[in-house]
Parts: C-alpha cells; sequence; structure tokens
C-alpha cells in the first residue's frame, strides 16, 4: 500500500467532498472511512483512477453518515428535553439497534465504539479522545465493527452488559460533552429496564436520573462550568431526585452490588446533602472503595482521593493521589484542588494551568483556566500587601 499517495490525494478528495455540500468536519470522516477501506481493499484490487475511487466511497460514507445523522435527529425529536417520570413508553426500534451494534461477534470496545458512532451520532474523534486513541486507530476499529455486524439479522441477541456500558457513555457525552444525548440515553433506559429486570439496570437508571436532577444548576447564564459545592441546590430537580433514589433503593436490597449501584449510591449521597458541608464524605468514601473493588478503576481512585480529602483533610488526599499515574486525565485539576484547600496557592495555581491546556473540553479548559487566574489574583494581591 503506498502511503505517500493516499496521503497525497486526500487533500483533493476532502475538496471535492466540500464542493458537493459535505460540511468540512463531516468530509474529514468521510475521507478517513474510505482511506481506511483503501488500506483493505487496494492491495488486492488496485483501482485505475484511486482519486476517483477514493471519492465515490468517500462520497457514499458521507451520504451514509448524513442519513443515519438525519435519523438520530428524528428520534430526539419524539421525547422532551426532560425525560418524564414512570414506565417508559412502547419500545421503538432505537434500543434495538443498541442491541445489533453490541452483538456477541464484536469485543465490547468495539461494540461500544460502533455504537456511538452509528447510533449515537458522535464523531470518530469525539470516540477516539474519549477512549484516549489517534483518530486513525478508531476510525479502523469502527470500521472492523461494520464489516463484523454487516448482513446480521436484528433478531439475533445483542450482549445486555455492553449494551449497558454504551448507554452510560451516550449518557455521560450528553450530559458533559457537545452533543445532547442525555435524556435519549434516560429514555432508552428506561426500556431496557423495562425488558431485563436486573439491578445493575436499575443501578444506571438511578445514576442517570441523579445526575440529570442536578442539570440545570451545572452551568452559569454565561455558560461557565459551576462545581458541584458551588451550585444553587433550589433549581435541582427533587422529584427527579425522589425517583433516582426510589430506583437505586429498590435494586440494592436485592443484594447484587455492581458498578452502578454503587455510582449511584455516591449521587445519591451528594443529592441527600442540603449543602456541600453537611455530605457525607466518610461514606461516599466507603463507597468508592466497593466501587474501586468492583472495578479496579483508576478513575475511580482518583476521584476517592477528592473524596478523601474532603473527609480527612487535602494532605490525606493528596497522599492517595501520589499512588496514581501522573498522566492519568484530570489528575493534575484534581491534585491542583487539593493543594488549593491545602494553602498551596503557587502550586495550586500552576497545576490549574496544567489541567486547562490538557481539558478535552472548552467549557472544562475555560474553567480550570479562571480558578488559575482567580488563585494568581490572590497570590498577587499578598505580594503587594
Amino acid at each position: 500500500m503506498d502511503e505517500v499517495l493516499l496521503r497525497s490525494l486526500t487533500p483533493g478528495v476532502l475538496t471535492v467532498l466540500v464542493r458537493r455540500g459535505a460540511d468540512f468536519a463531516a468530509a474529514e470522516d468521510a475521507v478517513q472511512d474510505a482511506l481506511v477501506e483503501a488500506v483493505r481493499v487496494w492491495p488486492a484490487d488496485p483501482p485505475r483512477d484511486a482519486k476517483g475511487w477514493l471519492v465515490t466511497v468517500a462520497w457514499r460514507r458521507f451520504l451514509d453518515a448524513n442519513r443515519a445523522d438525519a435519523s438520530r435527529r428524528r428520534r430526539e425529536d419524539l421525547v422532551d428535553q426532560e425525560p418524564e417520570p414512570g414506565p417508559a413508553p412502547a419500545v421503538d426500534g432505537t434500543l434495538q439497534l443498541y442491541f445489533l451494534c453490541a452483538h456477541p461477534s464484536l469485543t465490547p470496545s468495539s461494540a461500544v465504539a460502533l455504537t456511538l458512532r452509528a447510533v449515537g451520532g458522535l464523531t470518530t474523534r469525539q470516540i477516539a479522545q474519549a477512549y484516549l486513541v489517534p483518530e486513525a486507530t478508531m476510525a479502523q476499529r469502527i470500521s472492523r465493527a461494520k464489516r463484523t455486524v454487516s448482513g446480521v439479522r436484528f433478531e439475533q441477541p445483542g450482549d445486555a452488559a455492553t449494551v449497558l456500558r454504551v448507554l452510560y457513555l451516550v449518557f455521560n457525552e450528553g450530559y458533559s460533552g457537545d452533543v445532547d444525548l442525555a435524556a435519549e440515553a434516560i429514555r432508552l433506559t428506561r426500556q431496557l429496564a423495562a425488558r431485563f429486570d436486573h439491578p445493575e439496570v436499575a443501578g444506571l437508571l438511578a445514576l442517570m436520573l441523579l445526575h440529570h436532577a442536578r442539570r440545570a444548576a451545572r452551568t452559569a447564564a454565561d455558560g461557565s462550568l459551576v462545581p458541584l459545592a458551588e451550585q444553587d441546590r433550589g433549581r435541582w430537580d427533587t422529584g427527579m431526585i425522589g425517583e433516582g433514589v426510589a430506583v437505586l433503593q429498590a435494586a440494592l436490597v436485592r443484594d447484587r452490588l455492581g458498578e452502578f449501584q454503587a455510582q449511584a449510591a455516591i449521587a445519591a449521597l451528594h443529592a441527600d446533602a442540603p449543602a456541600t458541608e453537611e455530605t457525607d464524605w466518610p461514606q461516599i468514601v466507603e463507597w468508592y472503595d466497593e466501587l474501586a473493588r468492583l472495578t479496579d478503576s483508576p478513575v475511580v481512585r482518583l476521584n476517592r482521593a477528592v473524596a478523601v480529602g474532603e473527609a480527612d483533610g487535602p494532605r490525606a488526599g493528596l497522599a492517595a493521589l501520589a499512588a496514581l499515574d501522573g498522566s492519568l486525565p484530570r489528575r493534575a485539576a484534581v491534585a491542583a484542588y487539593l493543594h488549593e484547600r491545602d494553602g498551596d496557592l503557587a502550586t495550586a495555581a500552576r497545576l490549574y494551568a496544567e489541567a486547562a491546556r490538557k481539558a478535552p473540553n472548552l467549557a472544562e479548559r475555560d474553567h480550570l483556566t479562571r480558578r488559575a487566574a482567580r488563585i494568581n489574583a490572590r497570590l498577587n494581591a499578598l505580594r503587594c500587601d
């Protein structure tokens, strides 16, 4: 495969797609898919007109993606912005698509990536950022997954555990990312709960409800992030919190603890506190211990360090943080917060600036930059005194 040829043809193919009416980001995705297909096909069957072949395949990929995106928008229009409480309406075809993408012939990571791209409506770049891999690597993974499930019949069973994981990731992207899919994820999880009487399905639904209940308070009027400790709790949706707690309690009494139930229990403790200073941090640490045992996740241990810092003081939190890999995403932001609480403002300002440079989205970057600027202003004021 002549990679130099592919690289030389890419700008021209991209230009053709844009002239035909594709927006630049969508055209990039389509061209990337065509390049992946070329790597697979050309060694055995090289085309006579390489550029024409790439233009044809990329344009077809763009049209397929455009139709999928239009279909996703139509599904989103079927639901209100805020999901209604209570039993889910009759199941539509969306959940069935999730199960198709979670087909047993796929690895869990490939199934998640395929569903986020084909059904969730996320771009290859967004998914690659979530998995911390190069965009080309993710494009190849998605392309292989598409080929694997091509021709698979819808009635073939998928993996419910993988569908749960996908719904969790779609909700997180809708909750904190660029695409608003949180309400759709809740709607589909309600449908899944109606089909599967399992405490982890209920745990995921409870987790989503408890997080979504705080949504109105998460951003200020200018769009900036508002940390949990600074949120106006009067803006939290108490009805949704009550439903989430009830769903969680019904799941926990079945004594089959899983990671989504543990996460929901932590969210419930935050929701139950009338004010930040009244949060039951020792119990939250205990739940993080359970969650770490269930998942062995470094991200869980990172969040646990914050809870330890609140329960036992910032130096205890920093001691817990010291055991974690320095390259872990958001580690610098946690370290900055704990150093700020410990009174080491110079270190906190430096770490906030470092965390801002590594932030995964614009809102988080702006939030961390403002915190660094605020602390630097305090340091300058102290020097002037």
